[in-house]
């Protein structure tokens, strides 16, 4: 008697889901939808680039690529600063992002303290799970959706 295993998509008798966030009970589409790859970089290029303005406007010295500490030290602290107060940073605010938690209620500090020190060592957001969550969305406890 042979034993034959389960195909990938029965294992742990998970069936997959047909769209990123079915599992979390979100929409396939629209408002409160997963907030997919194309937009998640737009978002990434927009606080990366506000903090290089801000680090060559205070810090006219430090001013280049190379100076990846003082940027990713502004970048953090935007990151921050910014989904605790108005739920996103400005690059997911403008296009049309926001950080939620998943057990719903206020975002507080804690979590975007701990979603943006694992973005920053950047691994972390590599990491994907099926609902297009990184590792440092996953730890946190967050989802990044549409508006």
């Amino acid at each position: 008697m042979s034993s034959v295993p389960k195909p990938a998509a029965d294992f742990g008798d998970t069936a997959p889901s047909r769209y990123p966030g079915e599992r979390l009970g979100l929409p396939e589409h629209g408002p409160r939808s997963i907030g997919r790859v194309g937009r998640r970089l737009a978002a990434l290029a927009i606080d990366w680039a506000s903090a290089l303005l801000i680090v060559s406007v205070f810090f006219p010295g430090t001013v280049g690529i190379g100076n990846g500490w003082a940027n990713s030290v502004v970048f953090a602290v935007l990151q921050i600063i910014f989904i605790a107060t108005t739920g996103g940073s400005v690059g997911h605010r403008l296009v049309g992002l926001r950080v939620v938690p998943l057990a719903g209620g206020y975002i507080g500090l804690w979590r975007p303290a701990v979603r943006t020190l694992l973005l920053v060592v950047i691994l972390p957001a590599l990491v994907w799970d099926s609902d297009q969550r990184g590792f440092h969305d996953r730890t946190a406890g967050t989802v990044l959706i549409r508006i």
